[in-house]
Formats: structure tokens, C-alpha cells, sequence
């Protein structure tokens, strides 16, 4: 480990080559959990064929993957305060990398509880690497770019999105009789069987790039912050309290609900793209159009790092909210192809809400930041209720499930416009 963060370093100085190599080494962490997460995108269409699971059961994989955030966040910020950020991420990276090999023989068998636990496995990596990593980009600087800053490092996370949808077509639905048929064809059991070996390639090639990244950030010197920023003692903890932040408060709710809707966006589009009604295609032709959605998000979160350099971080959030409601709006009531390229541009709006809404509620914690972020990404969780989504599909039918999208989006829109003004705000201590 090298010195302590300075949370205004000199122009020019050391310090601020150390800040760019660290934020260069943590972009390959937001690019890496970016990729094994939309994976899913792929992975849950596939899985429905193999196992041939009804709209709710498919999403209640998702809801798996979701419970690892809610498990895993809360002890995730205790190790941080125990070994510190880089320990931390090292063993986020390992039980991620434990959970990918998992998958393997979860494919070779193939066993629908065993993929559960790989998955969920998985997911408690990334948490933990979430807790860690959030945080740690918000206070490598000035507190007055953390917006900004986070942003853009979260354009790579979205990078590996894009990147992992057309890996997951190529070597998941490229490959299986399910993703090269329109929706509804009967597969026989044998095909169905062939189907599920699919993914052992591509989870064997995620986990040696995991192991690879554990190596490195396991041997990299990254700056740790100060203790005072990392934590306060007992005795001043007992007057600090995260609930007196409306901003913090209203925050949790706005992660919360925002993954909801990006999480059913991503999950619900291939079996929606391939309804007759809507784009009448096969599973893999609906995983190129989803590359536009997560591309959107690529480039809205460039374009929204540079916005919220020159235009209040809260209204630029406030905009992309009404966007996205919009979209939702669109591809709920719209049919064909008007109803697909609403649900593509909603990836446009939906990029910048996750970093801005983070640090929004970071904002004024000061000490309290690490015990919050691990609030914050415990808020992720809200993802699993995308099992609601699947519930309402089945009922009523897959348009309908976006209108539970919308909701979130007015939501977010809300805390924009008011919940993300900050109450008893304390200062972020200048490290040691």
C-alpha cells in the first residue's frame, strides 16, 4: 500500500499520477463485474429453454442473484474496515472466480439448484466488490467531481455490458437449438440436454480472466484512504446517523428501485424483442438489438460525465428520469417495432442514474461514507423483486410488466426533483 489519499491533491503532483493508475486499475473492476453481470441477459433466456421455465421461474433466477447483494454487502463493508479496500476487492475477485467455476459442472450435469448457488455465488463477489470499489472511486478526489468521476468510471462497467451480450450470442445463444429458434418452438429433451453444456465455455474463459484480475490487484499499490475516512471510532459513531441524510435516506430507495427497472429491462428484452407482436425473431437476433440497449447506456454515461461537469448533477438525473419514463411508457403501450426501439432507448437514459444516484446520497455523509455505501449496495438487492415482473407476464403478459419499469422511473424522476437535496450534511475529513 503507498500513502494516504489526499482528498485535494496538487495538480502535477505525485499524488495525482497515483489517483489516475488507481482509477485506471478500478475501471478494469467495473468493466469485469459489468461483463459477468449482463451475462445474465443471455444466460436466463437459455436457461428457460434448457429447463423450460415459465416467465416467474426464470426471473426468480434473477431474484437468486439479487439475494448475494442483500447477504453480502453488509459483511462486505465490515471487511473493508477490517483489511481495506484492495484486500477487499482481492477476495471479492476469488469468490467470484470460485463461483464461475461453478457453473461448469452445473452445466455438465446439468443441475438447476447447483446453477442457482454458482450464480448466487457469483453475485456475493460482486457485491463485495461494489462496496468497495463505489466509494473508493467517490473520495479518489475532489468531493465536487465525485458525480462526474464516478460516472464515467461506471461507462466502463457499461462497456463490458455491451461486450458481454454479443459474447454471451456468439458462444450461449449462437450455439444451442433454443437461441436459433423463434419463440415457442417445442425442443426434445435430448436438445434440450446438448443446450445446457453450452455455457462451460464461456463461464471457463470468465473465470481465468477473474483469476488473472485477482493476481494483479492482489500485486498492484494502490493508495488506501486515511482511517479517519475509512472509519470513526465507537464513541463518535454513537452521535452520527445515516437516517438524518434525506438524501442518503431517499437514495437507498432510488438504487433500490432503478436496478429493478435495469434489471427487468435486461432480463425480460430477448423474450420480448422475439414475441410475435413486437420483432417476430429468434433469441440470438434479439441479442444484437439488446447491444443497442446496453451501448445506449456506454454512451449516455460518457455523454453524462461531461453533463454533470457543467450542469447540476440533480438535474441532469431529473432529465434522463423523464426520459426513461417515457420509453417505458412507449413500450408498454406501442406494439412492433415502435414498442422494441422504445425499450432499446430506455438503456440511453437508464445510463447515468445508477453513479449519479450513488453518490447524490452519498453526499454530506462524511465519515458515515463506507457504512453507507454498504447501505447503498445492499439497496441493489432491489433487483430481485424483477420476480414481480415475471408474475405479471405470465398473468397478463410481457408488455404489461414494463408498466412496473415506469413506476421506477417516477420514482427516480422524484428524488431528482427533491429527495436528493441533503440534509445535515457533514464534511468529508481531509486525509491524514
Amino acid at each position: 500500500m503507498t500513502g494516504n489519499i489526499d482528498a485535494n491533491p496538487a495538480v502535477g503532483g505525485g499524488p495525482v499520477a497515483t489517483h489516475v493508475r488507481a482509477l485506471s486499475l478500478l475501471a478494469s473492476l467495473f468493466f469485469m463485474w459489468g461483463f459477468i453481470s449482463v451475462i445474465n441477459n443471455t444466460l436466463l433466456p437459455h436457461l428457460r429453454s434448457v429447463f423450460d421455465l415459465n416467465y416467474m421461474q426464470t426471473t426468480l433466477i434473477e431474484s437468486t442473484w439479487f439475494v448475494g447483494y442483500l447477504v453480502a454487502s453488509i459483511p462486505a463493508a465490515k471487511l473493508i474496515a477490517r483489511v481495506g479496500f484492495q484486500r477487499a476487492i482481492v477476495i471479492g475477485l476469488a469468490i467470484m472466480t470460485a463461483g464461475s467455476l461453478g457453473m461448469i459442472p452445473a452445466a455438465r450435469l446439468p443441475s438447476f439448484p447447483f446453477t442457482l448457488v454458482s450464480l448466487f455465488t457469483v453475485s456475493c463477489g460482486i457485491a463485495i466488490l461494489q462496496v468497495a470499489a463505489n466509494p473508493y472511486v467517490a473520495i479518489l478526489g475532489p468531493e465536487k467531481s465525485a458525480e462526474s468521476r464516478l460516472t464515467l468510471v461506471q461507462a466502463f462497467n457499461t462497456t463490458g455490458d455491451v461486450l458481454a451480450i454479443i459474447f454471451g450470442r456468439y458462444l450461449i445463444l449462437g450455439r444451442t437449438h433454443g437461441g436459433t429458434s423463434l419463440e415457442g418452438t417445442a425442443l426434445t429433451m435430448e436438445q434440450r440436454m446438448a443446450d445446457a453444456e453450452a455455457t462451460q465455455l464461456p463461464y471457463l474463459i470468465v473465470a481465468v480472466v477473474l483469476a488473472v484480475l485477482a493476481v494483479i490487484m492482489a500485486r498492484a499499490k494502490m493508495p488506501e484512504p486515511a482511517a479517519s475516512v475509512r472509519r470513526v471510532n465507537a464513541e463518535e459513531r454513537k452521535h452520527l446517523s445515516l437516517w438524518k441524510h434525506r438524501n442518503f435516506v431517499f437514495g437507498v430507495g432510488g438504487i433500490f428501485l432503478y436496478v429493478l427497472a435495469e434489471i427487468g429491462v435486461g432480463n425480460l428484452f430477448i423474450n420480448f424483442a422475439s414475441q410475435p407482436d413486437i420483432g417476430n425473431i429468434t433469441q440470438e437476433q434479439a441479442a444484437f438489438y439488446l447491444t443497442f440497449v446496453w451501448g445506449g447506456m456506454m454512451v449516455g454515461r460518457f455523454i453524462g460525465a461531461y453533463l454533470m461537469q457543467r450542469v447540476a448533477p440533480e438535474r441532469v438525473l431529473a432529465a434522463f428520469a423523464a426520459g426513461a419514463l417515457v420509453c417505458a411508457l412507449v413500450a408498454v403501450m406501442a406494439s412492433g417495432q415502435i414498442a422494441l426501439y422504445g425499450l432499446i432507448a430506455i438503456g440511453l437514459f437508464h445510463s447515468i442514474m445508477f453513479p449519479a444516484i450513488f453518490a447524490l446520497a452519498l453526499r454530506g455523509l462524511g465519515p458515515l461514507t463506507e457504512e453507507g455505501s454498504g447501505v447503498l449496495i445492499m439497496a441493489v438487492a432491489g433487483g430481485a423483486l424483477v420476480v414481480i415482473q415475471g408474475w405479471i407476464a405470465d398473468a397478463f403478459g410481457l408488455q404489461w410488466a414494463f408498466l412496473v419499469t415506469a413506476a421506477c422511473e417516477l420514482y427516480v424522476l422524484g428524488y431528482a426533483l427533491w429527495g436528493a437535496r441533503p440534509t445535515a450534511a457533514l464534511p468529508r475529513e481531509a486525509a491524514a
